[in-house]
């Protein structure tokens, strides 16, 4: 018998693995096309509150950040997924790490260290929705930062 919670966590691995990748086509999949609006909640990871968007505005928000670094992995692990009574809904709550690396020659003069790697780790909890076609799709993504470590300032330097 087939396990939608795995359909789900793979659903979640997709939007790292399309970060990671840079493959923006299979990342947009992960999402509710629009004009149906994604709510993104990093609050605990930048301080501003929640927003919803659509995805192709949250594909010009993110694009730039991540094709401005040199490398990316982002490790999600340990899903629990509960399915809605209805079949129609999830919630996936996954721990992650997410590496961000950028080598400059100028890094140590531009950003005050030499250090070309950012981390952080926490968990996501996103809820997933069943389109017509009985895909999962994400609808909502909440970051829960737990740590940081390295070089914070290389995420603004290749935003440039």
């Amino acid at each position: 018998m087939h396990d939608p919670r795995i359909d789900v966590a793979q659903t979640v691995y997709a939007f790292a693995y399309g970060i990671d990748q840079r493959d923006w086509a299979n990342y947009r999949e992960v999402f509710v096309p629009s004009p149906t609006e994604i709510v993104f909640d990093y609050e605990s990871y930048h301080g501003r509150p929640a927003s919803a968007m659509s995805v192709d505005t949250w594909l010009g928000a993110v694009t730039p950040l991540f094709t401005g670094l040199d490398a990316t992995q982002h490790s999600m692990s340990n899903p629990i997924v509960e399915i809605d009574p209805s079949g129609s809904a999830a919630q996936c709550r996954v721990y992650m790490q997410a590496a961000h690396f950028l080598w400059r020659d100028d890094l140590e003069q531009r950003t005050g260290s030499a250090d070309p790697e950012f981390t952080i780790g926490g968990f996501y909890d996103d809820h997933l929705v069943l389109d017509d076609a009985g895909r999962w799709r994400v609808d909502a993504v909440t970051l829960t930062v737990w740590w940081r470590r390295g070089n914070e300032a290389i995420m603004s330097l290749a935003r440039e």
